[in-house]
Parts: C-alpha cells; structure tokens; sequence
C-alpha cells in the first residue's frame, strides 16, 4: 500500500503502528490516542472524531484516499474536531468499547470505524466506512462532519443525551449478570451436537446466512472434544453416570458417538485446504473466504488465524492420522517462520490483502503466466490447480484443487506419486517467481497475545510433527517476548522497531501464559513454566473481579476506560477469560494450587448464565469446561536428560496421541541443556525410572497406570 509523503508530516510519523504511519502525511490534523488529545478536547470543549482501523483493512484505505487525503474534507475536520486516530490491533480495549456503541447505534460494525466523542470518552455518533459524498446509499464524510459539528454548536445538550443514552447501552452490553452454578457438561456436549448442526453439509464451514466463511476453528476443537468424550465413552464398559467429579455427573449422553461431529471437522478442514482461502504455494491461510466454497478468500494473512487453524489441523491429524492435515500445519508454519517472523524472533502480525492497488494481485495467475513458468508441465499444474485462459476471478485464476490427486494421475496416465512429485516442483517454480512480484504490505508490529497463540501451536507442532524447527521458532518468540516486551516487570501489548509501548491487556496475558505453558510442556525448560507464573501471579493482582470471579479486560494500574469490561465471548480470537480459565485449571494441576482451581470454577460460575443461555459464542470456554469436567491426563516423563532418544519417542508418542484434556511435566536425573528441576512441578513426586530407562507415568486425579518405558504401551494407556 503506497501513501503520499510529498505532504508535510503530523503527529503520526512518530507513531510505531504501521497503519497509523500510513497516515502520517494526510492534511488532517491527527493525534494519536493519549492525554494530548483528550486534554485538549475538554479545554477547548470539542467534539472528538475518533478513526480505528488496521493496517490491512481495505475500506480503511479507501477511506483514506478518498476523505483523509482530501483537503477540504481535512479543513473541516481541523476546524471543528480533535482528530484521533487508533490501530485497533494496539488498542483492542478502544475497539472494543466503541464497536459496541458503533452496533448499538447502527445495528451494523466494521472497519473503518468512525465515532464522535463528547471531550469526556462517551460517544454520541457512530458508523463506519462513509464515501467523501452521498454514495452507495451512505451520505457523504464531508455532510456528515458539518452536521455533527453544528449540532454539537447549536444541539449541545441534545449530543450529551445522545452520549449518556449511548454510554448506558455500552454499559447494559458489557455487564455480566453473574450466575451461581457450575456449568454441567451437557452445555458443552449440546453446543458440539448444535454446532454440527449448523456447518455447511456440501463445502463445510459456518457461514451463518450471509456469504463470507471465516475458519471455524474454536467450534472445530469444541466438536473434537465432545466427538473424543463419546468415542471414549462408548468404549468403556462402565456406566456413564459412575464417571463422577465431586458431585457433578457425566453428562447424560447416548454411548453412541456423534459421527457428525468428527464428519464436520473433516469436511471443513478438507474444503478449507483445497480452496482459494489456502495458499497453495506460499502456505499459509486468509482471513475468510468471500463465497461459502472457500474459493475467493479476503487475501490478507492474519498471525492469529495462522496460530488457530494450524492448532485444528495438527488436532485433526491426531484424531484421524491422516497425512494431509500433518502437511497442512506444516506448511502453515513453514509459511509463518519465512515471512512473519522477524529476525529478532518476534511474530509479524499481518501480510496485507493488496499489492500495487489491487486486491490479491501477489496470489493469482493467468494460464498465460502459468505456461510461461511451466512450459510442457503447465497442463499437469493447471488441470489440478484450476487455471485456465477464462480465470476463476476477475479473470485470473485463484490456485484451487476441485479434484483429486488419483484422478489428476488417471487423466494424465502416470502414478499418484509421479503427478505429487512434477506437481512440487511446478509450486516451486511458481513460487520463486511470484517472490519476485511487489508483495503485499507487511504490518511488522509484534503483539504479545497473538505471538502467545503463535507459540502454543508451534510449540506443538514441534512434538506432534516431530520437527525441532518449530521448538526453536517457539522459543525464539518467547524469549523476544519476555526480554523486549516486559518493561519494569510489567508485560507490554507492542513492539516496532525497538519501541515497546501500551501496558498489554487480559488476553495479551492470557494467550503467552498459555504459549508459555505448552512451550514447558513440550520442551520442559522449567523457566518456561517460572515465566508463566509470573504473568498469571499479574493476571490474579490486577485483572481478576475480586467480588464476583473472572477477569477485567483492562487492569487496575494506569488508564481507565468508561466501563472495565468481561468478556466471555470469542471473536476473531478467544477472550481473554476463555483461555485465562483454561491456565487456571492447567497451572493449578501442574503446580498443584488449590486456590487456582477454585478461581477457575469462580470464573466458570460468573459466566454460567451466559453460557447456558447462548453458548455459541463461547466455544473455547466451553472447551475449558470439557477440561474442568473431566480432568487431565496427569503425563509425567522421567529420564536422565532431554537428549535420551527413548525419552524423546515417549514424548513425541504422547503428542501425537489426541488426549484433549492433559498435563505434561517431565524431571531429569542428570539436568542439563535447557531443562530445569522438574521436581519443583509436585505431579513429579516420587516418579522415578523404570530399569534405568527413560519412563512415563500416566496418572488422573493422582491415580496412576504402570509406569512404562514402551512407546506403544504409553499410547495404548493414553487411548484407554
């Protein structure tokens, strides 16, 4: 995305968000977010325009070419507003808030999100993208600036109205009407059966009515644990009802697995490998698809959406062995280590949709272009890969595979293998010319909760597919994290360009405690483990709702906003509590903490109502209540050093075993490398080697199986 830098420069050339940057030469007099805009909106008593976008929103560039750039629509912003600008990935607290005026007001959100502020933070006009002139049925930007900015002259107090009316209904929304009981498995098991319900029979996927499909992948995990608990339920010869968790039951289920629920997951993640959505060279997922076949996705590539869709796919792999998803994660990570991962080890946070103007043009081909690379191979490449002279979009093709590999082999008369093995080496051709194309723009910023997701999946790509690059990938990002991005102690949500700025938020917190988490359970370096105390010892200080459970968006230290908000709803990612409560429940084994435990099932009581109520919101606090409900698997390894190959075969075997609900902790007779004393986790007590060999235990509420040193043996109890 190129921006005019022919103009004098505003405040936001020191900014160090990279969407912000690119708005550093507008004419509009643009403040970031902070006390130097705030303090001057109520001393000069002027309404605030606030913008939230992103680095790779389309309309928000639109808008900006079209609004922002033009200097008679910048003049009457000057005049009458405190212009304010917000990257909505650094401040999802903002975003949060003012999207929720925003829908409240217009029954409709998005970006750009545009919203008009009294000097005290309370909105009184909102919407999103506006044309510079009546269009698309919108009224204009420039109309809508001189309406309001008379209103707040001659309507005064009717815009405070308006801003008290609309604060009210923020207020209403972000409430959480506490309830009292524990959420029974039932929720969990019907929203799974629900879910499956409503996935798309034909090409998988949700899309909810509309067109747009976006990665299921929250509801995918829930769909596998419920699927897990009835296969395992079906297999065992005891009676549902005997499975008891203090005086809470089994659910009330059938002990006839739900075949849909694992049907679902399958049919999405294949349709979903096999579209547009994926990248077919590069690896790699877009953010959604614009068409319910997953044909024409919207091509920007989100960290977060990489973390979370490689997570199902490594989980897919586990539960059905099949080597195509294995690839998938893989290539997803491979993807993500070449192009978002900075030299110093942090994770990027997106690859933008547009290159030289337009939409996706790095990604598509014409079967011109194709013949050109490929020559004699192009009519192999292009039968499986859908190109051909018409183009599948605007006349391009989008890299898909409609078909399969055995009747692409069939056609062209040779082997499955042979066509697999000319068709590599076309996507590498492919791919070294497309590297040469004006790539799409690079948002470079480093946030501490999407590189917390990142590093939980990589660190479990690492066992699952047995491939140290994605441990030392893992690790690189932690240790990023944990040296730049803390300042006195204190976790910050950004980094660019060796400036770290705003203390991060629950889900900043929560998504590295859980990177953190699995990071020691796959690796066992005991600092990983020390590391994810300390933030959750923050978490537990200055997030958590002392009266009532669960956890504050924002803390109790610096900057408030109008409401303090808890959230249980997912969206794009999970909420912050959602993983928060799964923490709780995984620290509180590994360190044996009673006080985490009942903080967890706190939490779980304060959002009871609205999980029963509506749980499809909820998918990965549901899968933390799958996890409270039926307890981990208790997987202790012991050996003399991380470098013994039978201890390594023990651990590799557990993760590629699907156990959804489990902990894993490991202790070293001879401690060196990167492991620490494993003793000091108290599930250790008393494991030991079994004839001197490398070991594992396999315990549930402290009750354990034989200990074994046979890799098949260890997968036979875990699949018991």
């Amino acid at each position: 995305m190129t921006h005019s830098t022919t103009r004098p420069a505003n405040r936001l050339a020191s900014a160090t968000s990279p969407y912000l940057l690119q708005h550093a030469h507008n004419p509009v007099d643009w403040y970031e977010w902070g006390p130097e805009a705030l303090d001057r909106a109520r001393r000069e008593n002027k309404p605030i325009f606030l913008s939230i976008g992103y680095s790779a929103c389309h309309w928000c560039h639109v808008m900006e070419r079209e609004s922002f750039e033009n200097d008679d629509i910048a003049a009457v912003m000057n005049q009458h507003f405190v212009c304010i600008k917000v990257d909505r990935e650094e401040r999802p607290d903002l975003d949060d808030l003012y999207m929720t005026a925003t829908q409240a007001l217009t029954g409709s959100g998005g970006w750009p999100m545009s919203v008009w502020l009294a000097p005290d933070g309370r909105p009184f006009y909102a919407g999103t993208y506006f044309p510079p002139e009546d269009h698309y049925g919108r009224p204009g930007f420039k109309r809508v600036l001189e309406f309001l900015a008379q209103a707040w002259e001659k309507d005064h107090d009717k815009c405070l109205e308006q801003a008290a009316a609309l604060t009210a209904a923020i207020e209403k929304h972000t409430r959480v009407d506490p309830g009292t009981e524990l959420v029974p498995f039932r929720v969990v098991a019907d929203a799974a059966a629900r879910l499956a319900g409503a996935f798309d029979r034909r090409m998988g996927g949700l899309s909810g009515g509309g067109t747009n499909k976006f990665p299921p992948s929250m509801a995918m995990d829930l769909m596998l644990r419920v699927n897990h608990f009835e296969r395992s339920l079906a297999a065992s010869t005891q009676p549902a009802a005997q499975g008891q968790r203090g005086s809470l039951p089994y659910p009330e289920a059938t002990t006839k697995p739900n075949r849909d629920l694992l049907d679902a997951v399958t049919l999405t993640l294949d349709k979903m490998a096999a579209g547009g959505i994926y990248d077919h060279l590069g690896g790699g997922i877009a953010r959604y698809s614009t068409d319910v076949d997953w044909l024409v996705p919207h091509f920007e590539k989100m960290l977060y959406d990489q973390a979370l869709v490689s997570n199902i796919y490594l989980d897919a792999y586990r539960v059905t062995g099949k080597p195509h998803y294995a690839r998938v994660a893989r290539e997803i990570f491979d993807y993500v280590i070449a192009d978002l991962q900075s030299p110093e080890g942090g994770f990027y946070s997106t690859r933008d949709a547009d290159s030289e103007g337009h939409e996706g043009k790095f990604y598509v081909w014409s079967r011109a272009e194709v013949d050109a690379v490929l020559g004699n191979e192009s009519a192999l490449f292009c039968d499986y890969y859908d190109v051909d002279e018409k183009g599948n979009w605007e006349g391009t093709s989008i890299l898909n595979t409609p078909g399969t590999i055995e009747s692409l082999a069939t056609k062209h008369g040779i082997t499955v293998d042979a066509a697999e093995s000319r068709l590599a080496v076309s996507r590498k051709r492919l791919f070294d010319v497309r590297e040469k194309r004006v790539k799409p723009h690079l948002d470079d910023k480093v946030l501490s909760a999407w590189n917390g997701l990142m590093i939980a999946s990589m660190a479990k790509g690492y066992r699952v597919l047995d491939d140290v690059r994605y441990r030392d990938a893992a690790q690189r990002a932690a240790d990023f994290v944990m040296t730049h991005m803390v300042v006195d102690g204190r976790l910050q949500r950004t980094y660019r360009q060796g400036k770290t700025h705003t203390p991060a938020f629950l889900e900043d917190h929560a998504f590295m405690i859980d990177g953190l988490i699995t990071l020691y359970e796959t690796t066992f370096e005991w600092k990983r483990l020390e590391q994810a105390a300390m933030l959750n010892d923050y978490v537990m200080s200055h997030f958590r709702d002392v009266d009532h459970g669960g956890f504050f968006f924002t803390s109790d230290v610096g900057e408030q906003p109008l409401f303090r908000a808890k959230e249980a709803n997912d969206s794009a990612i999970p909420s912050g509590n959602s993983v928060q409560l799964m923490n709780l429940l995984r620290l509180s084994v590994l360190l044996d903490r009673k006080d985490f435990s009942a903080e967890a099932d706190r939490a779980i009581r304060v959002f009871s109502r609205n999980l029963v109520e509506n749980p499809f919101r909820s998918e990965r606090m549901l899968s933390a209540i799958d996890f409270h409900h039926r307890r981990p698997r208790e997987i202790a390894f012991v050996a003399e050093s991380t470098d013994d190959p039978a201890f390594n075969q023990l651990v590799h075997a557990a993760w590629r075993t699907y156990v959804p609900n489990a902990v894993y902790a490991a202790a070293f007779s001879k401690i060196g490398g990167a492991a620490g004393a494993g003793v000091q986790v108290p599930l250790l007590a008393d494991k030991s080697l079994v004839g001197g060999k490398a070991t594992a235990h396999v315990c549930r509420n402290f009750a354990c199986q034989k200990p074994t040193g046979d890799a098949l043996e260890l997968v036979r109890q875990l699949s018991n």
